[in-house]
């Protein structure tokens, strides 16, 4: 928006039929900016949108809007995740922990299921050699996340709440692969 082409004043910006005006001195809060042609300040009105995104970020989201949420990711998947992708690693890190702080009795309730389904995918003919081959791959996942510098996590070749079929925790359907791998693939069996 270039300045100098808008109306110097109100009532020329409504008979020009213009959007906004500037006038060259401050607000009542001390902002020299454009007007808006319906008397505020785009200054002001840019604190007041953020105050009320602020106090909106408090209420709970409704079902309406929960819904309209996912199906916008739906529609837009690949948008969401390349956006994902580049948004900074620090970034996500801190926005995990935030949310780890914020809602600790649902990341304890999230840590239950997957420990139980875990018990429940334990077959209870399981030996003490079974046990202990499962132990050596977490411990070479670990070894090979610090020797090469990038993060390797234990994968289940046959998930065990897959959609189709559920895995066993058994070294035989274990697999270590990259992180970023892990969280491609999903809760996915692929032949």
């Amino acid at each position: 928006m270039n300045l100098a082409e808008l109306p110097k004043t109100r009532a020329e910006a409504k008979t020009v039929g213009a959007t906004h005006y500037f006038t060259g001195k401050p607000c009542k809060h001390g902002h020299i900016a454009p007007r808006l042609v319906k008397g505020i300040c785009t200054e002001c009105r840019k604190v007041e949108w953020q105050a009320q995104n602020e106090r909106r970020k408090e209420l709970p989201k409704s079902d309406a809007a929960k819904a309209a949420g996912r199906r916008y990711y739906e529609r837009n998947k690949d948008l969401v995740k390349a956006k994902a992708k580049l948004r900074d690693i620090d970034k996500q890190r801190e926005a995990k922990r935030r949310w780890i702080a914020n809602n600790k009795e649902q990341r304890r309730i999230y840590t239950n299921i997957r420990r139980r389904r875990l018990r429940a995918a334990t077959p209870v003919w399981q030996t003490l050699e079974d046990r202990q081959a499962i132990r050596a791959i977490y411990e070479r996942c670990a070894r090979w996340t610090k020797e090469t510098g990038v993060r390797y996590v234990v994968d289940h070749v046959i998930p065990l709440q897959g959609s189709n079929v559920c895995g066993l925790h058994v070294p035989e359907n274990l697999q270590i692969i990259p992180h970023a791998m892990n969280v491609a693939k999903g809760n996915k069996f692929y032949t």
